[in-house]
């Protein structure tokens, strides 16, 4: 089943939560009111969210309010005199594949850091073997602290992932380093971490994305409808599958996954040569990219003025990525696919066909663009996978998102 959130109009799936078991720490920061939120959007993507609040937690935050938006008990340290003491943080460390302390506190850090055991959300810490995030959150100074940051390195020399805190203006009003990050961040960290065994681990995988952009004079480009999200989308299902991901994108609205190296880009010369410079250290590359297959001749150094009448624009062919990749692939041993996209407006099978055969790919995602609700400038895609061997595998309309999560795992098969 896979399961999304919504961001502004776009529907983001998070399938990798989808039936996880998430233990929330929350301490006594202001940020505390961020954690429902996160809780909601933990337990909207399909994940069971148990909270645990600190005393001073409760001061910011009720456990009613995590109540409501987990539909899951809340627990506080009056529990652990409870019936279930004797169990309680057992049951809670042991059956959940992830402990998430959002925000965290200096004094909470301390803790985990000394192995102190006073309350029920640290008693939990030192039961469970899952993995542990701690996410900081504290005002101007402390974050710095010698003592604070020998208390991060201890836990990061135990396995612990420490997603570092955002600057700008804190509680009391000075400006520094200690801000929970927003939610969509704190999601991302968690996906890598329960991404890491998955089927692209210890893999690399570069992904293109967004249509590209040439220049015809200092203010104007000639390029496509391309928004980058299948792009995106591809670069975040191979973080979720626990690749090591690089994202080739030319500018786009949208925000990069948690966790991939960004290379920016604007140009179909720039692509090629990230992509030239990057592929060999891969294992997979993925052109999801719009390419140009034209640029202006001549680019003009002054703005294009309408007095001087219609401009005669002569156009000349950009590099073939896909054809320079095939080049260096030809003779070497490794192990590497190569996926590319054909995006038709007629002829789609046989373009699709044609492309792959002549660039020598492994795979081949073929979407008509001329269709409303698929391809260019929505959120939604219906494709034809064409694969070396012969096969072929219709997909049905699905988020875009559903459909890079299809491709990685038939990426995954085929470097089997």
């Amino acid at each position: 089943m896979r399961s999304g959130s919504i961001r502004g109009s776009i529907i983001i799936d998070m399938s990798i939560l989808s039936g996880k078991r998430i233990v929330l720490g929350v301490t006594g920061s202001i940020a505390a009111y961020k954690a429902a939120d996160l809780a909601s959007k933990l337990t909207q993507s399909g994940a069971q969210v148990d909270v645990i609040l600190t005393g001073s937690a409760e001061k910011f935050v009720a456990p009613l309010t995590f109540q409501s938006v987990t539909g899951r008990r809340a627990y506080t340290d009056q529990d652990l005199w409870g019936n279930e003491a004797h169990v309680l943080h057992v049951g809670l460390g042991h059956d959940t594949d992830l402990l998430v302390i959002a925000p965290c506190t200096a004094n909470t850090l301390a803790k985990l850091a000394q192995g102190l055991a006073g309350t029920l959300l640290t008693v939990t810490a030192l039961a469970s073997r899952a993995p542990l995030i701690v996410a900081p959150a504290m005002d101007g100074g402390m974050f710095d602290h010698p003592a604070m940051q020998a208390n991060l390195e201890t836990l990061r020399g135990r396995g612990v992932t420490i997603i570092e805190p955002a600057e700008g203006h804190l509680a009391s009003g000075l400006t520094g380093t200690g801000r929970l990050p927003e939610t969509h961040e704190l999601i991302g960290h968690i996906r890598l971490v329960l991404g890491r065994r998955g089927l692209l681990a210890d893999k690399r995988v570069l992904v293109t994305a967004g249509g590209t952009q040439e220049p015809l004079d200092p203010v104007r480009v000639l390029t496509n409808r391309s928004s980058g999200r299948q792009g995106y989308a591809l670069a975040q299902a191979a973080l979720d599958a626990g690749a090591d991901v690089t994202l080739v994108t030319t500018p786009t609205a949208l925000t990069p996954p948690i966790g991939a190296r960004v290379i920016p880009v604007e140009t179909a010369k720039q692509m090629l040569d990230a992509v030239t410079q990057e592929f060999p250290a891969n294992d997979v590359l993925v052109m999801a990219a719009a390419v140009a297959d034209f640029k202006p001749k001549k680019i003009a150094e002054d703005k294009i003025k309408k007095e001087g009448g219609i401009p005669q624009i002569e156009l000349e062919a950009t590099d073939d990525i896909l054809k320079t990749v095939a080049g260096l692939r030809s003779g070497r041993k490794r192990k590497q696919v190569v996926v590319g996209f054909a995006a038709e407006s007629q002829d789609l099978l046989q373009n699709a066909a044609n492309k792959l055969q002549s660039k020598k790919l492994e795979l081949i995602a073929a979407n008509d663009i001329s269709a409303s609700d698929a391809g260019f400038s929505v959120g939604t895609n219906r494709l034809t996978l064409l694969f070396s061997d012969g096969r072929r595998e219709s997909l049905s309309l699905m988020s875009k998102s559903e459909a890079a999560e299809i491709i990685v795992e038939r990426v995954a098969a085929l470097l089997e």
